[in-house]
């Protein structure tokens, strides 16, 4: 009887979001598919042509397609390794017994609740306006001055703001790692003479293994998949120089009105973010050490 209640409650919460799940998740994803073979613009009332494998083969082709898939190559790079050792870091010290550990946490995360799309136009306005007073101010104009301008600086601001919101959030799952290794290891290595790298880099490190999985893949996939930020802050300029795929997608579809072009698109940026993460889940899989 008690077996059959502890069903009934479990079918109770997780039926409606698997059918959400299904409904907004699975069918569209197929249906994606499916348009990724035709030519069409998007609008009922016209015909779509069906054109096989010829969206896919063109893709590769295209030029933009391709400078945004190196692009958002190189920001995610930059945006790994950023993100990591910054929440790491953190972390570390909020660790510590740092009389303002609690507070210094609330601060560090507090980024990560603002939208993408607000924080995007604060920063926008930081390094388009507030970075042009600093430079007349201080005099250092070759380094304070309209960065989404320049479309070297562009990409560098958009890997700042993207780090200054996801390093909170790497942060606290760094935390809960830390805080599950036991004492008394650390404890015995003290006895034993090991000072504050050894402890870090032959202890903490290889027991933290459990949580680089999961930072890394929260860092991956959501820098592939950056689209909010890239939106406000950017808008893909100048002249597509920080286009990132998702936006790159975006346009296609509702920019162009290449919807089957764009479908095919979205469908190898799917492939492409799969294939990474789950090769990275892998190999970091492989190294967490289980006590």
């Amino acid at each position: 009887m008690k077996q059959k209640k502890d069903k009934a409650w479990f079918a109770l919460f997780t039926v409606p979001t698997l059918i959400a799940f299904v409904t907004v998740v699975i069918i569209p994803f197929f249906i994606g598919i499916y348009y990724s073979f035709f030519s069409w613009d998007g609008i009922p009332a016209n015909p779509k042509i069906f054109v096989g494998f010829e969206n896919y083969a063109n893709l590769f082709g295209e030029k933009r397609f391709m400078t945004s898939a190196w692009l958002t190559t190189k920001f995610t790079v930059m945006t790994l390794i950023a993100v990591n050792v910054i929440g790491l870091g953190l972390a570390l010290l909020v660790t510590t017994k740092l009389k303002v550990r609690n507070i210094a946490r609330s601060m560090f995360f507090m980024p990560n609740l603002i939208g993408g799309l607000i924080l995007g136009y604060i920063w926008k306005f930081i390094f388009s306006d507030a970075f042009l007073v600093i430079g007349e101010v201080t005099g250092f104009k070759s380094i304070f001055f309209n960065w989404m301008i320049d479309p070297q600086y562009s990409l560098y601001a958009m890997v700042i703001v993207f780090t200054w919101q996801m390093a909170g959030y790497v942060m606290i799952i760094y935390i809960a790692g830390i805080g599950s290794i036991p004492e008394d290891v650390l404890e015995a290595a003290k006895v034993d003479g090991a000072n504050f790298w050894q402890k870090l880099t032959k202890i903490t490190f290889p027991l933290l293994m459990p949580s680089f999985t999961i930072c890394l893949f929260l860092s991956v996939s959501n820098s592939f998949k950056i689209f909010d930020v890239n939106l406000s802050l950017t808008g893909g300029g100048p002249n597509n120089a920080t286009e990132m795929l998702a936006m790159n997608i975006y346009n296609e579809i509702f920019g162009y009105n290449n919807f089957g072009y764009g479908q095919s698109k979205a469908i190898i940026f799917f492939i492409i973010v799969a294939a990474i993460t789950l090769t990275q889940v892998a190999i970091t899989k492989k190294k967490e050490v289980e006590m």
